[in-house]
Parts: C-alpha cells; structure tokens; sequence
C-alpha cells in the first residue's frame, strides 16, 4: 500500500477516501474475529474506563501564540538516549499475531519506518531477536513481575543482547481484573499464537478455554507474583544496566516513591482501561505525576491517544512523550507494516500541524500555559 499523501487515498470506485484512525478501526473490526476483537477492544468491569481518557483529554483546550516564527518547525525529541522523530511511541500490548500474521515484526518495520519507540511486550508472539532485526527504532522491554524470576532473567538477558534499550514493568496489574467481554467469550488465546519468549509449560493457561471465564485472567492467577513491593526494584535494578521505567502509576505518591526507588521513567497509564474501573483517568492524573517527579525521572503519557493535538496537550501538561496503543493495531489488521506506519504518520503530521497553529515549533516550546481546562485549576495557565 502506498503512503497517504495528503492523508488521502483512492477508493475502488475513484471517490477520495480521507483515512482517519476511525477508519481503520472499522476495517479492523469487521476483518478480526469476535472474540478477538473483544479481546482487543474491551475493557474491565462496567469499561467505564474506555472513554474516560479520551473524555478527559477532550476537556483540555490549547492555547495558542501568534507572531511566532513557525516556517520550520521540528518535533524530534530524546528519550532515554533515543533519538524519535516525534515525542511518540507504542504501548506494550500482547499477541500482535492476533491482528496480522507477521505480528510484531510487522510493528518494529512501522515504528522504524517512522521514527518512533516500540515498547515490546513480554507475551509478544514473535521472538525478541526477530523483532530486534526488523526495528529501525529503539525498542524497549515491558514485563510483568513473574512468580519465577529466572524467567524475567532470562528475558532481560535477551533484550539486553539484542539491543533494547530498557526494560518497563507494569505496576498496575497484580492480576488481570475481570474483563466481562473475555469471560462471556470464553476467551482464550487461539491455536497458532503464542508468547513465544516463555515456554509453553509456563503459558499453558492462556490456552485453555473454559466457558465464563477469561484465560488470560486464568494465567494471570497462576504465574504473577501479587507479592511484590517497592522494595523488590532493587532485584530487578540490580539485574540490569538498562534504566527501568514503571507503567501504571497514577499518583503523586507513587510517582515519589519511583523516584526514590531510582526508577528512570514513569508512564502514566490505564492500561487502556483493562484493570481498575471507575478510577481517575491517566489524562487526569499526568499533570499530578509531573509535580511529583519535580524533574526526578522522565513521565510518558499512554492512554486514548487519537489526535496530533493530544500530544500536544501532553507536552503542555509535562509529559516527555506519550505511547499510542490499539490504533496501532488496527494498523495492522488494515495492512499490515504499512497500516501500521500510517497509523502513526496520520498522528505525527497532525501534531507537526498543531505545532505550527499553536506557536511552538520545538517540543521544548510546550508548556502549561499552552492549556486550560474548566474547573481543573491545575491546568490553568502559569
């Protein structure tokens, strides 16, 4: 498929066709299965959580400068020592062989193509070095903390060698939450998909399905340790030279204690409203988090990122950058590479543009006067 110019294609039939992110997503529901989709799309509890960011995101309002010089406008940024062609990167997520055959190889190829970060997930179903040889980008490594530590051993082994550039624990997930979609469905991961970095012993849960209940949840119960405290960093700080980054945290407490604990990032995160329903949305939390680090460690942004202006409003409210996740894989399901590249372009380009409309044509020109929010004192301008 060729790269949108203009953000405009041709459809069968000569009409022009603008492909916005909805458009893939439509396209990807009606290709994936039901189960599958549900499996991607749904969310924990009542799924208050599914809109909840995206509310809170639309709440912000930019405010833009005029009479700056805007001719060229530039939004590269660094990241934890990676160079990105905009302050954009994807979420971990598992099991991209769900939405296309080739999976995370096909995800490394776009995210390189374009110049942003890839968060690889621990249950990717391609191998960490098949990914690695396909990205032209940094990648980095997300794990959930195991029963076995031998197993994150081995993987962060692994990333290590093949180049990844750090490693993201999720902290918000002792246990998956009960996600009404999956156990309706029944859900189980399909025959021919796998978490191929973990054996098929440790897996072996994901696998089996059972009527009225999730077998992601399933595995969650039996191979995550629910144990762990903020004492337990120092294992996995001691196990690696790559810098740690915890994904998951929503509050200004927690986001102390990541600091003190030496932690060098912070992704402010819903997990796309997968685990706690009814809690506050990760939007609504970044400018509290901001606070609290005070400068201490980097803060990413991830959740019901849709539009070039939402990372817009993300820098202004302090983030060094922002994650984008299901789009991506809608991406995929539409075209493989190539959707998912196009994905991400549609963002850039976006943000490139808002730049330009709000005066700022660096991302060091964004800050908390750029955005106001009603009744939301904290996002006021200063």
């Amino acid at each position: 498929m060729d790269r949108l110019t203009d953000r405009d294609r041709r459809t069968e039939n000569g009409e022009n066709e603008v492909l916005r992110l909805h458009t893939y997503e439509a396209a990807a529901r009606e290709r994936l299965p039901g189960p599958v989709w549900d499996f991607l799309a749904g969310g924990s509890g009542t799924e208050s959580m599914l809109t909840a960011g995206r509310e809170a995101l639309d709440r912000i309002r930019l405010r833009p400068r005029c009479l700056v010089d805007v001719s060229r406008c530039d939004p590269r940024t660094d990241l934890l020592g990676a160079r990105l062609a905009a302050p954009l990167g994807i979420a971990p997520m598992a099991y991209h062989r769900l939405a296309h055959p080739e999976g995370e190889v096909a995800t490394a190829r776009a995210a390189g193509d374009v110049g942003a970060l890839l968060t690889v997930s621990m249950f990717a179903s391609r191998t960490l070095e098949d990914i690695a040889a396909e990205a032209g980008g940094p990648l980095w490594l997300q794990l959930y903390w195991l029963r076995r530590r031998d197993l994150m051993l081995d993987l962060i082994r692994r990333a290590e060698a093949a180049g990844y550039r750090a490693l993201v624990l999720t902290v918000d997930a002792p246990r998956v939450a009960y996600r009404p979609r999956d156990a309706a469905n029944g859900f189980a991961v399909p025959p021919g998909i796998r978490a191929v970095n973990l054996s098929q012993e440790v897996m072996a849960a994901s696998h089996g399905s059972r009527d009225g209940e999730s077998a992601v949840a399933r595995h969650s119960r039996e191979q995550f340790d629910a144990s762990i405290t903020w004492e337990d960093l120092a294992w996995l700080r001691g196990a690696t030279s790559l810098p740690v980054v915890l994904k998951g945290v929503l509050t200004g407490e927690d986001a102390r204690l990541a600091v003190e604990h030496g932690v060098a990032g912070v992704i402010v995160s819903n997990h796309g409203g997968r685990q706690l329903d009814f809690a506050r949305s990760a939007p609504e939390c970044l400018a509290e988090v901001v606070d609290a680090v005070d400068g201490g460690c980097r803060v990413i942004l991830d959740g019901s990122i849709r539009h070039g202006a939402d990372l817009a409003k993300a820098l202004c409210l302090g983030a060094d950058a922002v994650l984008i996740g299901r789009p991506v894989l809608w991406g995929l399901a539409h075209s493989g590479a190539e959707g998912a590249a196009e994905v991400l372009r549609l963002i850039v380009e976006e943000f490139e543009e808002t730049m330009a409309l709000m005066g700022a044509p660096t991302v060091a020109g964004f800050g908390r006067a750029g955005v106001t929010s009603p009744g939301c004192d904290h996002l006021s301008a200063r």
